[in-house]
This record gives C-alpha cells, sequence and structure tokens, in this order.
C-alpha cells in the first residue's frame, strides 16, 4: 500500500522532471463562490494533466530489466499520455489500450508521444481484461491508472504541493476537492495531506449519473456505475472505485459533491475567463463543485484541483457558449 514514504520517493524521482503548479485566484471567482477559491492548476502539468506524475513515478521505479520490455496501460486518455512521456523518456516503448470514443486529441497526443494506441469499445469490452492480455501475451509491465501503488505515490507529489501552498496561503482552507474516478489522485492528495497537513481535508467531486465514489462512501462500500458512457466528463468516467483506492478514501475523504454538466461547462467557461486556463470537462468538476456548491464545503476559503486541460474543440466551444447564455 501507498504511504507517506513512496509519496516523498516518489517525489525524489519526479525532482527537475514535473512543474510545481501554481494556486491561481479570481476575486470574481471568489464573489460568485462566496469565499476565496484556489485553483491547483494541474492542468498545466506536462501532458496537460496530473497523470504524468504518476506515470513518471511508475516507470522511473522500474528495473532495467523491465524498461527493456516496455510497459502497458489502460486509459481514457490522460493517463495514456503520462505514460506515454514518461515511458518516451526514459527510452522505453509503450503499449496504450484507449476507447476509440476518447477525445482525438488524447488518441493523437498518445500516438505523438510514440506510443502504440490499441482500441477497445468501452460500452461492450473489458479494458482491463484486454489490458492484461496483451501485457501477459507480450510481456509487458501494466501500468494501472490508479489501482497501482506506485502511480498512486506520483499522484501524491501533487499534495505535497498542495499542503506547502495551503499553509502559505494561510486563507482558512478546509476543504480540498477533487475531481475523482478510480481515486489514484484523490487517494494520493488524501495520503500526503494525512501526513504534511491534517487540516485539511480531501472532498472527492464526479459528474451526476457517475458518482460512484460519493455512494460508496455513503454506504462504505464499492458502488458500482450502471454505465460507461454518456457524460462530457471522460477522464473520470470508471466503474467503481479502486480496490486499493477505496480503503483510503472511506479512512481519510470527507463526504463526495456531485455536479451536473451544465454546471461543469460553465466552470470551464469561467476558468478561462478568468484564470485564463483550459480545463476539460473531468477537470473542472472539482472548481465546478466550489462555485456552484458553496454549501457543500466547510472553511473560509476553498480549493479545488484542476486536473487536466485536454479538451476537445468542440466541447470547449459549447463551454464558451454559456458565457453568453
Amino acid at each position: 500500500m501507498t504511504d507517506i514514504r513512496m509519496i516523498e520517493a516518489a517525489a525524489a524521482r519526479l525532482d527537475g522532471h514535473v512543474r510545481k503548479t501554481p494556486l491561481l485566484t479570481s476575486p470574481f471567482l471568489d464573489d460568485l463562490a462566496g469565499r476565496q477559491v484556489f485553483v491547483k492548476a494541474e492542468c498545466l502539468q506536462h501532458t496537460g494533466s496530473f497523470k504524468f506524475r504518476g506515470g513518471w513515478s511508475a516507470i522511473s521505479a522500474l528495473s532495467d530489466q523491465a524498461r527493456a520490455r516496455g510497459v502497458m496501460a489502460y486509459s481514457s486518455g490522460n493517463h495514456a499520455q503520462g505514460v506515454a512521456l514518461a515511458a518516451k523518456r526514459h527510452g522505453v516503448a509503450a503499449t496504450i489500450l484507449m476507447p476509440a470514443d476518447a477525445p482525438a486529441l488524447k488518441i493523437a497526443n498518445t500516438r505523438f508521444y510514440g506510443a502504440e494506441v490499441i482500441t477497445y469499445d468501452r460500452e461492450t469490452e473489458s479494458r482491463e481484461e484486454i489490458g492484461e492480455a496483451i501485457a501477459a501475451e507480450r510481456g509487458l509491465t501494466l501500468i494501472r491508472p490508479y489501482d497501482e501503488p506506485l502511480v498512486i505515490a506520483g499522484q501524491g507529489t501533487c499534495g505535497l504541493e498542495i499542503a506547502a501552498q495551503a499553509h502559505a496561503a494561510d486563507a482558512g482552507i478546509r476543504d480540498v476537492l477533487v475531481c475523482c474516478g478510480g481515486g489514484g489522485l484523490t487517494a494520493g492528495i488524501a495520503l500526503a495531506l494525512e501526513a504534511r497537513a491534517p487540516d485539511l481535508r480531501v472532498r472527492p467531486v464526479e459528474p451526476d449519473g457517475f458518482d460512484d465514489t460519493a455512494r460508496s462512501l455513503q454506504t462504505g462500500t464499492r458502488q458500482r456505475n450502471a454505465k460507461m458512457a454518456g457524460s462530457i466528463c471522460d477522464a473520470i468516467v470508471t466503474p467503481e472505485p479502486g480496490e486499493i483506492t477505496f480503503p483510503t478514501l472511506r479512512r481519510l475523504c470527507g463526504p463526495g459533491i456531485v455536479v451536473s454538466d451544465d454546471e461543469v461547462l460553465r466552470a470551464m467557461a469561467l476558468a478561462y475567463q478568468r484564470l485564463k486556463i483550459v480545463v476539460e470537462p473531468g477537470g473542472a468538476v472539482a472548481l465546478a463543485a466550489a462555485l456552484f456548491h458553496p454549501d457543500a464545503a466547510e472553511g473560509d476559503a476553498v480549493l479545488a484541483v484542476a486536473t487536466g486541460g485536454n479538451c476537445d474543440p468542440a466541447i470547449f466551444a459549447r463551454a464558451l457558449a454559456t458565457l453568453d447564455a
């Protein structure tokens, strides 16, 4: 299981290779939310999302023999790009399994980083079964997107930065809102804050209809989504919380928050207009919660993690259109 020592070791391996992303603020967003809102801009990370942290953490820890054989990953797009770039910089061959309906930008970027991309139908096929079969057949090391201790450790380095930045801000932050799919980032940040900033609490945020983590935290057992498609938040549409991540979420996180697609689009537009950043739908749910569900969070200020910025132009145009609505 991932612990603070693994996160600190990952931070040492990532040093000089990962961007320390800023906390951004806007008085316009503060006024809308009724409190100060800090946005951790992981959309400015290499490959446009926090996933580079986990990809580098996992590949940098492999033996020379494992690197020579190559790596395998499955992902809707951001983990794909993070692993692909980390593999390229380590001189490691990467094979990535992606849903055929993943945003074209994410598929193109993954191929640009040198990975072999294989597609599948996310509604009728299991990426876990296909990925494990390909990895076994080719002798590749499988790097799972969230149920992988080294990946969680890499994502936890974001939490180390949040702990330091939140305390430096000294603004009365209590809740840290995190966009949540399988829970790798959410668990990693929660573990880092437990050790470095126990006064801060992680709150998972999900899109309406795909709130498996919120329901799981409420019931105490892992709940599964009824469907695997139909949300604009493709980056965080997963079947259920991870087997490894959920015990950490249950122990350390506060209740989940659920937002609508309309709120996500408005948050994307406001992030562009007021913070000058591009945030994809799955990366904007935490900001949507901070802006449009202010009563759900505690504290004089709130921190939201903008987890990714790999947005297709058509979706971004829909978001910008909300500014005129």
